[in-house]
């Protein structure tokens, strides 16, 4: 554990100015979960052999996007909110058309079909 502490130290030393919060701790929280997105995609491509985008690799993608785009905002990092605001444009359009494609669910009408839908 000392070893731990030491390393710990020695980092503080060399960036003085580097401090966890909340803004911090939120983009690590967004760059996690843009980077899943990736780790989605490549499972879901394993499985099915062959190269395919499951619809979770867009929400990942849009969150993950929107969260590095309020990190990046409230930094007021130009080059950062350039990186991650047309991105999100795009996920939220592939999840539209995704729904828009998705045939309308139909809620029963009658009786037997109400209880058709118990397990």
């Amino acid at each position: 554990m000392d070893w731990i502490k030491e390393v710990l130290s020695n980092f503080l030393q060399q960036y003085p100015k580097f401090r966890i919060d909340f803004w911090v701790i939120l983009g690590f929280i967004g760059q996690a979960l843009f980077t899943m997105r990736f780790l989605i995609q490549w499972v879901a491509s394993e499985k099915k052999k062959e190269s395919v985008i499951p619809v979770s690799f867009w929400y990942f993608s849009l969150v993950g996007g929107l969260i590095l785009l309020a990190y990046a905002m409230h930094r007021t990092d130009p080059v950062f909110i350039l990186a991650y605001l047309p991105g999100n444009f795009i996920y939220f359009r592939n999840l539209y058309l995704i729904r828009k494609k998705q045939p309308s669910v139909q809620l029963p009408t009658t009786q037997q079909e109400k209880r058709n839908l118990c397990y």
